[in-house]
C-alpha cells in the first residue's frame, strides 16, 4: 500500500482531496496532511512516504522551492494547482503528474494508477529539468524525459527523428533505427517537444524533427523522407506550416 503526504496550505483543499482518496484511491495510506512547506519537508524527511501531493502556490515558500529542498530523495510526486500555463509546460516537459483544482476523482485515479503501474520511479535529473525549466525561463536541458510501461527514458532529443501515434501510445523514432514506445498520447508528445523548435507536427499521427528530414516529396500533402530513411505523410492542412520550416515556397 503506497503511503502519502499531501501538502497544501488550503485546509479545504487538504480534507477535499484526502476524502476522493479515501472514496476512489482506498489502497492509498495519507500518512501526514501539511499547511505549509517547511512542515512539508519535516514531514518528508521523517516517514519517507511513496507519493507526495503536493500544491505548488504556497506562501513563505512555493512546491518547487520545497522540491528544491528534497533533492535526492525517492518519491513520486503529483502536483496540484490551479491552472498555471507555464509551470504545466514545465511540468510536462519533466514527464511528471499534476492534477487541476478542483480535482477530478477519474483524473486523481489515472495519476494514482500511473504512479502504481510504474516499475520505477521517477529519476532524480526529471526534478532537475523541472527546476532548470522554471529558473531559467529557457530550456537548457537537450534531454526529454519519456514516460515508459517499465519507468521513464531520458532521450536526447536531436536523437529523435520523428515520433507515430499508436492508439494511447506514441512511438519514438530514434536515429539508430531503434523504437520507444512511450505511455502517452501524441498530443502529449507534441507539449513536451514543443520546446525543441525543430519539432512540427506535420499530419495528425506524426511529428517530425525538421533537421531530420531529408528532403519533401510532392503530393496532395506529400511526405518526407527521413534522414534514417523513413516515410512520414505530411497532411494537406499542415502542408503551409512545413512549408514556413523550409522557408521557402515548394
Amino acid at each position: 500500500m503506497p503511503r502519502a503526504i499531501i501538502v497544501d496550505d488550503e485546509a479545504h483543499c487538504v480534507d477535499t482531496l484526502g476524502l476522493i482518496l479515501q472514496d476512489y484511491c482506498p489502497t492509498v495510506e495519507v500518512v501526514a496532511t501539511c499547511r505549509s512547506a517547511q512542515d512539508g519537508i519535516a514531514r518528508v524527511n521523517e516517514l519517507r512516504p511513496d507519493i507526495i501531493f503536493l500544491d505548488i502556490e504556497m506562501p513563505m515558500m512555493n512546491g518547487f522551492e520545497m522540491l528544491e529542498q528534497l533533492k535526492g530523495q525517492s518519491f513520486a510526486i503529483i502536483f496540484t494547482t490551479s491552472f498555471d500555463q507555464y509551470a504545466l509546460r514545465a511540468i510536462r516537459f519533466s514527464a511528471l503528474d499534476y492534477l487541476l483544482k478542483p480535482v477530478d476523482p477519474r483524473e486523481l485515479i489515472a495519476a494514482v494508477n500511473r504512479v502504481q503501474s510504474a516499475s520505477k520511479r521517477p529519476v532524480p535529473e526529471q526534478y532537475d529539468m523541472l527546476l532548470d525549466r522554471l529558473g531559467q525561463k529557457v530550456n537548457t536541458y537537450r534531454r526529454i524525459a519519456i514516460p515508459t510501461l517499465n519507468g521513464y527514458e531520458l532521450l536526447n532529443a536531436d536523437d529523435i527523428v520523428f515520433c507515430e501515434a499508436d492508439d494511447n501510445y506514441t512511438l519514438f523514432h530514434l536515429k539508430n533505427k531503434s523504437k520507444l514506445t512511450a505511455t502517452l498520447m501524441l498530443k502529449d508528445a507534441e507539449e513536451q517537444l514543443e520546446e525543441f523548435q525543430h519539432f512540427v507536427r506535420v499530419h495528425h499521427s506524426y511529428i517530425a524533427n525538421i533537421n531530420e528530414a531529408v528532403r519533401y516529396v510532392r503530393g496532395e500533402g506529400g511526405y518526407l523522407v527521413m534522414s534514417e530513411g523513413s516515410s512520414v505523410n505530411v497532411s494537406r492542412s499542415r502542408k503551409n506550416l512545413l512549408m514556413k520550416w523550409f522557408h521557402k515556397d515548394i
